[in-house]
C-alpha cells in the first residue's frame, strides 16, 4: 500500500514576509477602528426591531423607500425566511419610545398599500384594514416587536468585550500549563491577530456588528486555538524525536506533518459556512462572513503567526524536555 504523500514546504522561510503582511493588515484595521469605528446593530446601540409579514412578495428597496419617506432613513431592512417576511431595525431616535416607533413604521407601511387599520384581534394580533370601503385582513401584518434600550446595549457591549478578554486570559493560562510560556504567548498573539483583522474588516467595509457576529468571533477564537494546539502538540513531540535538527527545522517539519489535517478541517468547515452565506439569508449573512474570515485567518495564523512567534521567543528542546539531575537519579536508586 502506497504511503501518504509527505509535504515539505518551507513555511517558516517565508515568516518575515507573512508577518509583514499581517502587520500591515493590523495597522489598517486599528486605523479604521480608531477613525471609522464599527457599525453596531441595535443589540449594542439600542433601538426597535419590527418583524412584518406581507401577503405577497415585496422588495427590500420598496420597504426602505417607504420608511425613508416616513422619517426612518437610517432603518435597516432585511428579509428573514421568505420574500414576504421582512425585518426592520430602527436605531434609537431621541426620546421616542419603541411602541411609538413601531406604530409609525406600521402606519407608513399601511399607507403605502392604501390601507387603514380598523381592528386588531387581541389573541392573534392580526389586523383588519379598510381598503376601498371593504374590510379585510391587512396586506401587511406585524408579527413581532422588540425594543432594546441604550442601557441594555451598553451592558452587552461591555460584557461582550469582557468575554473576549476572559477567553484570551484563559487560553494563556491553559497553554502555559500544558506546554510552556513561550507557546502560550505565541497562541495569544495569533488569536489577537485573528480578532483584530476580522473586526477590522467589519470596520473597513462598515458591515453591521451584532451579537451574532460577536458570537462568531468567540467561535473563531476556539477554532483558531484548536488548530494552533494541534501544531504545537506535534512540535513538542518532534522536539523529543528529532535530536539533531534546529528548532526552525523541527517547527517546519511539524507544520508540514499537520498540513493534511489542517487543509481537510478548513475546507470542510468552509463548505458549510459558504452554504450558510449563500442560502442562509440576510439574518445570518454577517455571522457567516465573520466565521469565513475567521477560519481563513485562523488557519493562516496557526502557520505564520503562532509558530514564528514561539521561534522568535527563543524556544529550544531544553524548554520542553526536563533535564534529569544526577543527584536525583542517585537518590532514587538508593
Amino acid at each position: 500500500m502506497a504511503s501518504a504523500k509527505k509535504f515539505n514546504f518551507n513555511f517558516l522561510g517565508k515568516r518575515k514576509l507573512a508577518m509583514s503582511i499581517s502587520l500591515v493588515l493590523i495597522i489598517v484595521s486599528i486605523a479604521s477602528l480608531a477613525t471609522r469605528g464599527l457599525t453596531f446593530g441595535i443589540d449594542f446601540t439600542g433601538g426597535t426591531l419590527v418583524e412584518v409579514s406581507y401577503q405577497e412578495s415585496v422588495t427590500i428597496d420598496d420597504v426602505r423607500d417607504t420608511l425613508a419617506s416616513a422619517g426612518f432613513a437610517d432603518a435597516v431592512v432585511q428579509y428573514f425566511g421568505t420574500a414576504r417576511d421582512v425585518m426592520i431595525r430602527v436605531p434609537l431616535k431621541g426620546d421616542i419610545k419603541g411602541a411609538q416607533v413601531s406604530e409609525k413604521v406600521m402606519l407608513a407601511l399601511h399607507e403605502k398599500n392604501g390601507e387603514f387599520v380598523t381592528a386588531t384581534n387581541p389573541l392573534t394580533k392580526e389586523q383588519t384594514c379598510s381598503t376601498q370601503g371593504q374590510s379585510q385582513p391587512c396586506q401587511v401584518q406585524m408579527r413581532r416587536v422588540e425594543f432594546v434600550g441604550p442601557q441594555v446595549g451598553d451592558e452587552l457591549t461591555n460584557q461582550g468585550g469582557l468575554a473576549m478578554l476572559y477567553a484570551l486570559f484563559g487560553i494563556l493560562a491553559y497553554v502555559a500549563f500544558r506546554f510552556e510560556w513561550r507557546f502560550a504567548v505565541g497562541s495569544v498573539v495569533a488569536l489577537v491577530h485573528d480578532v483584530i483583522i476580522t473586526v477590522g474588516i467589519f470596520s473597513v467595509f462598515q458591515m453591521e456588528f451584532t451579537l451574532t457576529v460577536l458570537a462568531a468571533i468567540l467561535a473563531v477564537i476556539g477554532y483558531s486555538l484548536n488548530d494552533t494546539i494541534v501544531v504545537f502538540d506535534r512540535i513538542r513531540e518532534n522536539f523529543r524525536k528529532m535530536r539533531k535538527e534546529t528548532p526552525l527545522e523541527v517547527m517546519n517539519q511539524s507544520i508540514n506533518q499537520t498540513l493534511p489535517r489542517t487543509i481537510l478541517t478548513s475546507l470542510t468547515t468552509l463548505l458549510v459556512l459558504i452554504s450558510l452565506f449563500i442560502f442562509g439569508g440576510d439574518i445570518i449573512h454577517n455571522f457567516s462572513v465573520a466565521l469565513i474570515l475567521g477560519v481563513l485567518i485562523g488557519t493562516y495564523s496557526s502557520i505564520y503567526i503562532a509558530s514564528p512567534s514561539v521561534l522568535m521567543l527563543g524556544v529550544s528542546r531544553e524548554n520542553l524536555i526536563p533535564v534529569k539531575q544526577e543527584g536525583a537519579e542517585q537518590s532514587a536508586n538508593t
